[in-house]
């Protein structure tokens, strides 16, 4: 069945990280985003890990979850840290971990560290019930590079493997979403993440094979859905 032609708005929504990853975000930004969420009844807000205990609060009594972003956006902190940023996040009230790879590591080759570093905390979340997502930040990556990360996650089996920071030099293409979900399979899920802010973008990931989106435009995007249905709000 084409699963687009199944999409609800409600069930569109529940593909959405909502996402607020700047550097200069207050206290005001988080309660628009975790309002916006709520309204929306998106699957998670994307935020900064020292903010997860701002954005649990606000979100009590609903089933949106938290999501910490984790040595974002560059994955270069050692292991240990990492380690220990993502417990500390989870302590605080993180229901997922998104956390960015040692992009240098993988470009070096050294694939035993990068599968050890997804371990560890693909394990920490686990153990705590806690979904797990690897960022690969595709843009500085070759395809066998590609490739060969989610060979890996195949093996580990976090729960999902993302494209992209979106603060890197590009986001998600429809390339490298097939490449991932096609190298995973039915193992590991795939999230898209970096430049889709429109349905028509949205549509595309999600018939490549991404299971969540990792937007700042939810509103936008839900909009568009809108539009193409003939539905009004």
């Amino acid at each position: 069945m084409d699963i687009i032609n199944t999409l609800t708005e409600k069930s569109l929504a529940k593909y959405f990280d909502h996402t607020f990853l700047k550097a200069y975000a207050t206290r005001a930004d988080f309660e628009k985003l975790c309002k916006e969420a709520r309204e929306l009844g998106t699957a998670m807000v994307a935020i900064n890990s020292a903010q997860v205990r701002v954005c649990k609060e606000l979100l009590k009594g609903c089933d949106v979850h938290v999501g910490a972003a984790i040595s974002f956006p560059l994955g270069q902190t050692v292991l240990e840290i990492k380690v220990e940023e993502t417990k500390k996040a989870i302590q605080d009230g993180a229901d997922e971990i998104d956390y960015v790879i040692n992009i240098g590591e993988a470009k070096m080759g050294h694939w035993d560290y990068i599968e050890e570093e997804m371990r560890q905390i693909t394990e920490i979340c686990r153990a705590h019930k806690v979904i797990s997502k690897v960022i690969f930040e595709n843009c500085y990556l070759e395809k066998e590079e590609i490739k060969k990360l989610a060979e890996i996650a195949k093996k580990v089996k976090p729960d999902y493997i993302k494209t992209s920071t979106g603060f890197g030099t590009g986001g998600a293409t429809l390339e490298d979403v097939r490449l991932m979900k096609e190298t995973v399979g039915d193992d590991v899920k795939v999230k898209a993440a970096g430049g889709v802010r429109d349905w028509e973008t949205c549509k595309a990931m999600i018939e490549a094979g991404a299971e969540r989106i990792g937007t700042s435009s939810s509103i936008a995007i839900l909009e568009g859905f809108r539009n193409e249905r003939g539905q009004q709000k």
